[in-house]
């Protein structure tokens, strides 16, 4: 793997980032009832991490000499609980095996400094699968 393509790696996890950003701000919206309300500040606590996950990524991306996308894909709505936990979670596990990769990667491509800028997105989505994982009794 060349540099340009592991930016091109890095824009389409930056893209995922803004998917989440839009789910979860569509499933903290959403999702009601008082069996929900802490389950709902998580998902808002994530939501800022996930801001935070964007910001790392573009930093990266222009610090290889890349341009962040500014592409969100589609996503699909699910303002019903169980739906809503279902697809953060599926979209959470997806970007924890991205996560792992593009940190492996950045070993092997001999940049170290991304590697490491990367590892604590990586133990954030971590702990966000656990959460969910959790919320849905699993």
């Amino acid at each position: 793997m060349d540099h340009e393509a592991f930016i091109a790696l890095l824009n389409e996890d930056l893209e995922s980032e803004y998917r989440s950003i839009v789910q979860y701000t569509q499933h903290s919206a959403t999702i009601k009832g008082p069996e929900y309300q802490s389950l709902v500040d998580e998902l808002k606590a994530h939501l800022t991490q996930e801001l935070t996950h964007a910001t790392t990524l573009a930093e990266q991306i222009t610090f290889l000499g890349g341009v962040p996308s500014v592409k969100v894909p589609d996503i699909q709505s699910a303002p019903e609980a169980p739906a809503a936990l279902e697809q953060d979670l599926a979209l959470e596990e997806a970007q924890l095996q991205r996560y792992r990769d593009r940190v492996a990667q950045a070993n092997d491509l001999g940049l170290p400094d991304v590697a490491e800028a990367l590892r604590p997105l990586l133990q954030q989505t971590q702990d966000h699968v656990m959460d969910l994982q959790n919320a849905l009794g699993r």
